[in-house]
This record gives structure tokens, C-alpha cells and sequence, in this order.
């Protein structure tokens, strides 16, 4: 069997999942330990997000053609890829916290619903909150003037109550 025909599973397997993703980061992770990546693998897979190491080879043949063919310029090196098919902003949020206590992984570079961001674009990404938490402070901002309101005439309630229990 040719070099080609065994490659091109590969291949297909990468184009089918940067196909469709919100966000493909790719992901330098030279210098991780075996632990540090156990660990990091399984914080990505509870939050849905697909890493696998790939060989930059692979991955230039499958970007090519694609919004991901940006990314070409920059495979050098051990590179990973963490795609996310629902969270465009996880992959990368989810690596900079990790990055944190293991500083010998870094960010590279990556693209958010089709667009490119070089390691400092994709650094400013990993600060915007999950959706979870942008909708959890959207309802907060919501609910403070009513519960506000509510309070309000809870005492105005209480001060009659008392006025007229005097008199």
C-alpha cells in the first residue's frame, strides 16, 4: 500500500472535524509532562472540546481549501490542535487557564467562527466568559432592578403597616 493511500484517513479525519467547528486552536505542546497532558485532555473533553495531536504534515493537507488554511504559516514545531463544534471561545479559554500552571504550553494560534487570530488575538479570546456566564450576568443585570423594586415596596408595606398600627 502507497504512502499516500495510508495518509489519507488522516487526512479526511481532520477535514471532517475542522469541517463544521466554531474553533480550531492550534496548540504548541512541547514540554508538557505525560501527567500535565492526561490532565489537560480530560479538562477539554468535559467541556466538549476534540484535541488530538496530528503531525503538521497532516494538517497542511487538510487546511488547504479551508477557512482553517491560515494556520499553514504556523505549523513548526509539536503542535496539537482542540476543536470545539459548540463553544467557540472554550479551546481557548479552557488552554490559557491550564497554560497558567504548566507555562511550557502555549498558544499559537487558531480560528473563531472563520476568522484568524494570531497567539495574541487568540490569548484576548480566552478572556471573554463562556456563554453560560455571559447569560448568567445578562439575568442579574435583569433581575437587580426588579428585585430592587420589590424590595422597595416590601418596606414601604412595612412602614404603613407600622404607621397605621400606631394611630
Amino acid at each position: 500500500m502507497a504512502k499516500v493511500e495510508l495518509k489519507k484517513p488522516v487526512v479526511e479525519e481532520i477535514s471532517a472535524q475542522i469541517a463544521d467547528a466554531e474553533s480550531v486552536i492550534l496548540v504548541n505542546y512541547s514540554g508538557l509532562t505525560v501527567e500535565q497532558d492526561t490532565k489537560l485532555r480530560k479538562e477539554l473533553r468535559e467541556a466538549g472540546v476534540r484535541y488530538k495531536v496530528y503531525k503538521n504534515t497532516m494538517m497542511n493537507f487538510a487546511f488547504q481549501g479551508t477557512p482553517c488554511e491560515e494556520l499553514c504559516k504556523d505549523l513548526e514545531g509539536t503542535n496539537a490542535l482542540a476543536i470545539s463544534k459548540d463553544d467557540a471561545t472554550a479551546p481557548a479559554r479552557i488552554i490559557a487557564k491550564f497554560a497558567k500552571t504548566a507555562p511550557k504550553l502555549e498558544m499559537v494560534s487558531g480560528i473563531v467562527e472563520g476568522s484568524y487570530y494570531d497567539k495574541k488575538g487568540v490569548e484576548a479570546l480566552a478572556a471573554v466568559p463562556s456563554r453560560e456566564e455571559l447569560l448568567g450576568k445578562l439575568l442579574g443585570s435583569i433581575q437587580s432592578p426588579i428585585a430592587n423594586l420589590a424590595r422597595v415596596l416590601n418596606q414601604i408595606a412595612e412602614s404603613k403597616g407600622g404607621e397605621a398600627a400606631e394611630a
